[in-house]
């Protein structure tokens, strides 16, 4: 007899193992409270997108530009992502097919400069990226950078500052965008600084995205020269990125004098063949899907209520006696130093699982500890918000995790919280 795939038997058939180590961790989301700032729920429609038969396409190469046939289906659906992206952002040009944040930084790299080139970027202790420089990671590696940090006494940053290393310094890229920053970002600063210089202006706004595709931050376009983000996150799409670029280069004649390539297809041409084979159709389709969410009307009122739950959560955690990094936030997160409190990052994380509320460990500014048990914590409100909750819930929200942090050692403190968490998520279901 022939064989032939099993196109047909549900997962929970096929492979009750894995079905029961996802519908495990849904039950864990659905019963609590995700607060680490780059994790949010993409709608069911995106996951549906994600899940589809565009999975099984090979389609190297851009649209109406493949080198399998087949195509027809998989081209429009990479160029209604592309229109959309761009319609949404205000973007020249958009590269939907980055499989992620830190290969997409790669491929800006990779376009831009050469191996030694100089560039500033922010320190991962005091919010950065792991790809904005750091020493372990191949950006440290392949590149020269220089990296600024915030303001010891008001943990921000200081553009005065920034601008006299960049004089010094005389990269040919500067960086901006960030992890762990709680504060507005002023990106045509940022561009104006590095032109002065003739310096590339990029922007990683991977965790603000959202944020600014709804209006609740300032955008870093027409101004910016390229761009990167993730596309979940804020923007609560499929795990994945894109780059958006002005389309001529700005710089050509510094850096790239005679060639005949605008900055547009230098980019592109780093995706792919640079740094990448096929894309993923399946992740470009949701991120099709997540862009068109975006576009509606209630998403700027989505965006808004982020930025509105994560104050009503500083300001909570602060009426707690929580010292909060740079004293609140602007955006999307929180970084809660506990040094005075006692308490290590690494205890509070573990404490806040136990009863349900998720968010992550994290170093804050000049910090003395280790980034395997650092001073603070870093949460945020996109997951809370895309699940309707609003100030009120956060305020009890930072009630809870003052009480927790204080208590991270009482069992039956700590119980006592589980169960209020219980109650809150039943009030507000998710992917029932």
């Amino acid at each position: 007899m022939a064989f032939a795939k099993d196109f047909t038997t549900p997962l929970t058939s096929f492979d009750p193992a894995v079905a029961a180590i996802i519908a495990a961790e849904k039950q864990r989301q659905r019963t609590g409270l995700e607060m680490i700032p780059s994790e949010s729920f993409p709608s069911k429609a995106v996951l549906d997108a994600l899940g589809s038969v565009m999975n099984n396409k090979y389609s190297e190469g851009y649209p109406k530009k493949r080198y399998y046939g087949g195509n027809e289906f998989i081209d429009q659906g990479e160029q209604l992502a592309i229109d959309r992206a761009k319609q949404l952002f205000g973007a020249e040009h958009v590269n939907v097919q980055p499989y992620s944040g830190s290969p997409a930084n790669a491929a800006i790299y990779f376009a831009l400069l050469n191996y030694g080139d100089k560039v500033m970027g922010m320190s991962l202790s005091q919010g950065g990226h792991l790809t904005h420089g750091h020493s372990v990671n191949f950006s440290g590696k392949q590149y020269t950078f220089v990296q600024y940090g915030v303001d010891k006494e008001t943990e921000q940053l200081d553009m005065d500052a920034i601008r006299k290393m960049t004089i010094a310094e005389q990269p040919k890229m500067i960086v901006s965008g960030f992890t762990a920053y709680p504060r507005a970002i002023d990106f045509k600063q940022f561009a104006e600084i590095a032109a002065d210089v003739g310096a590339y202006s990029m922007v990683d706004m991977s965790h603000i995205a959202g944020l600014i595709a709804g209006g609740a931050h300032q955008s870093p376009f027409p101004f910016t020269d390229v761009v990167m983000t993730t596309t979940h996150k804020t923007l609560c799409g499929p795990r994945g990125a894109m780059i958006l670029s002005k389309i001529e280069d700005p710089l050509k004649e510094k850096y790239n004098p005679g060639s005949k390539l605008t900055l547009a297809q230098r980019i592109d041409k780093a995706v792919f063949p640079g740094l990448q084979g096929g894309p993923h159709n399946h992740a470009i389709a949701a991120k099709a899907v997540a862009f068109g969410e975006a576009l509606k009307p209630e998403f700027t009122v989505f965006a808004h209520q982020i930025v509105k739950n994560a104050q009503a959560l500083a300001d909570s955690l602060m009426e707690q006696g929580l010292r909060l990094v740079s004293g609140g936030t602007d955006n999307h997160l929180i970084l809660v130093d506990l040094t005075k409190l006692g308490v290590t990052g690494q205890q509070a994380e573990t404490a806040l699982d136990h009863v349900g509320i998720t968010v992550n460990k994290n170093t804050v500014p000049y910090d003395l500890r280790g980034p395997f048990d650092p001073s603070g914590i870093r949460l945020g409100t996109p997951a809370l918000t895309c699940r309707g909750m609003q100030e009120s819930e956060m305020k009890d929200i930072g009630q809870w995790i003052a009480h927790v942090v204080k208590n991270h050692e009482n069992k039956e403190r700590l119980q006592k919280i589980r169960s209020n968490v219980l109650d809150l998520t039943k009030q507000f279901p998710l992917y029932a």
